[in-house]
């Protein structure tokens, strides 16, 4: 049942989180938001993530795990209804907002509950969690796309239809919730690191950075390949959602079949090899054009595996403080969510008005998406590069995982 409620919780933050890659361009539409605003709606969803995880660790240690899991599920239904009756910009951001709460608290129960789980073979067994988010990451947008185009009561489901049917999917994983048996919260997990002494200690911030990097790199393709494939390359939602499909079927497929080779090889090193990667893939689309635009899916071999991996790191190197590392780590990474989701929305109209003033309409905004998606396959880079520092100081003080 346990296991139900971790694989089951996966598989809904997958759907939860990558059905908008469709949604958007018709949320766009339907509210006449610029980039930039499109680009602050992200933000808001890294923000309310952002906030649960400042809370998150401390309610299930009052409350415990089992009702936290509950708690996120109930949130991310009851944001669905809403997100169906918003009539304007700002109630759909709260609606988000709220979705993204859920999801943070979801994500850290997850975490802890994985941590105290798999406490052999932990590289394997966290990209084997994290396999079902890739699971239903890559049918998200395909069935999200259809779902927009049904038409149950004589008129078009939608992208508000659509939230509210799949977020409602949120209710199922109570079921084995209220029946499974959870990990009772011992002392010991928490009395040998305190924030205090993980904020000193300059391994935990290299990881927030590793971290931030990666899934920053990693969510932006969920919000905006869809996007550029559609306004760069004029493909339909279906084949644009289908090719965001194809990068999450990637995306599974590493964290099924690379975990293995994480706990062989070394976390720190796979991080190295995998971030850098993703972005030579993502760099070597931008610049193939349209031909090369499979690359964009290709890259997602090396972006899955960073995030499970990181917390197999945490889960070795904090074994006695593994909520207090996840909860330090995984906030500081929702602050560096916000901004890099507003960074992109930013740099795509920043770089359009300045290298595309005199150019055509079409081709400037090309080349504003250009420089956005760009910044993503950078973001991969970076996280590659920043690993090799971890790297370095933990080999130095033996102290590699």
């Amino acid at each position: 049942m346990l296991l139900l409620v971790v694989f089951g919780g996966f598989l809904i933050f997958g759907f939860s989180e990558n059905v908008k890659g469709p949604a958007i361009p018709r949320m766009q539409a339907d509210f006449s938001l610029n980039e930039t605003q499109l680009g602050m709606l992200l933000a808001f969803n890294s923000l309310g993530y952002l906030v649960a995880c400042s809370f998150t660790g401390a309610l299930a240690g009052k409350i415990g795990i089992k009702w936290t899991g509950i708690l996120s599920f109930g949130s991310m239904a009851v944001s669905g209804v809403f997100m169906y009756v918003a009539a304007n910009y700002v109630q759909l951001s709260a609606s988000y907002f709220l979705m993204y709460i859920g999801n943070g608290m979801l994500e850290i129960g997850l975490a802890i509950m994985a941590a105290r789980i798999f406490t052999k073979n932990t590289g394997a067994m966290m990209n084997l969690a994290h396999f079902f988010y890739g699971l239903s990451s890559a049918i998200a947008p395909i069935i999200a796309a259809s779902m927009m185009g049904w038409q149950p009561l004589g008129g078009e489901l939608g992208w508000r239809g659509m939230y509210l049917i799949m977020l409602s999917l949120s209710l199922l994983p109570i079921i084995p919730s209220l029946m499974a048996k959870f990990p009772q919260d011992g002392e010991e997990h928490g009395d040998r690191v305190t924030m205090k002494s993980i904020g000193k200690d300059r391994a935990a911030w290299l990881i927030v950075l590793v971290l931030s990097l990666g899934v920053v790199s990693e969510l932006a393709v969920g919000g905006w390949l869809v996007n550029y494939l559609e306004k760069a390359y004029d493909w339909s939602t279906g084949a644009a959602s289908r090719m965001l499909s194809i990068f999450f079927v990637f995306f599974m497929a590493a964290r099924l079949l690379l975990g293995p080779i994480t706990d062989k090889i070394g976390y720190t090193l796979s991080i190295i090899l995998m971030a850098a990667f993703s972005g030579i893939c993502s760099l070597a689309a931008i610049l193939a054009g349209e031909p090369g635009a499979i690359l964009f899916a290709v890259a997602g071999i090396g972006i899955a595996p960073i995030y499970p991996t990181v917390m197999a790191i945490l889960a070795k190197r904090y074994p006695r403080g593994t909520e207090t590392a996840i909860t330090f780590t995984v906030t500081l990474m929702g602050i560096a969510c916000v901004i890099g989701n507003l960074l992109i929305g930013v740099i795509i109209d920043g770089s359009q008005k300045l290298f595309g003033a005199g150019k055509e309409a079409k081709e400037s905004l090309t080349l504003g998406l250009q420089f956005g998606y760009g910044f993503i396959a950078l973001l991969a880079l970076l996280c590659s590069i920043s690993c090799i520092y971890l790297y370095v100081y933990l080999r130095r003080r033996n102290e590699l995982v």
